[in-house]
C-alpha cells in the first residue's frame, strides 16, 4: 500500500489521499483504488497531533475520509479493548481532515467492495484522471 513515506505519484499524476480512524478500512480501499487505476495512498493523521499533516505531506488533488464506529473498529481487529477514549482522540486528530474531505464515505455497514464502487463513483463524477495509461477497471 502506497504511504507517505512513498514518492507522491509515480507519474506526477493526481494524487488520492484516504484518512480515517483505525480499521475504518483506509488499505483495502487504497489496495482497491490502485487496482482500478488511480494513484491512492492512505495517511496515518489518526496518529499524529499535526492537524494538517494529510495535506504538507504530499498534498493530494482529492481526500477522502472513511467513518468507522468503536463498534466495528473492536469487530474488524477482533478486541475489545479499544475505548471510546482512543475512538475519539482519534477523530479530534482528524477533524481538520474531516473538514476538508471531498467525500466522507460510512464503513460500518459497507463492504470493502461497496466502499470502493461509491469512491470510484464519486471519482467518476468529478472527473478524477486515472494515472497516465491506466483504465478504470
Amino acid at each position: 500500500m502506497a504511504s507517505d513515506d512513498e514518492p507522491a505519484s509515480p507519474d506526477g499524476g493526481a494524487i488520492i489521499k484516504v484518512v480515517g480512524p483505525c480499521k475504518s478500512g483506509k488499505s483495502t480501499l487504497v489496495a482497491g483504488l490502485t487496482a482500478a487505476g488511480y494513484a491512492a495512498r492512505s495517511c496515518s493523521q489518526e496518529h499524529s497531533e499535526a492537524p494538517a499533516m494529510w495535506q504538507r505531506i504530499h498534498p493530494p488533488d482529492c481526500l477522502i475520509f472513511l467513518d468507522v464506529s468503536l463498534e466495528t473498529m473492536r469487530a474488524r481487529v477482533q478486541r475489545s479493548d479499544w475505548s471510546a477514549e482512543l475512538l475519539a482522540t482519534q477523530q479530534r486528530r482528524l477533524a481538520h481532515a474531516r473538514g476538508h474531505a471531498d467525500l466522507i464515505v460510512a464503513t460500518d455497514q459497507a463492504s470493502s467492495q461497496d466502499v470502493l464502487q461509491q469512491v470510484v463513483d464519486y471519482l467518476e463524477q468529478i472527473g478524477f484522471p486515472l494515472r497516465t495509461g491506466r483504465r478504470s477497471s
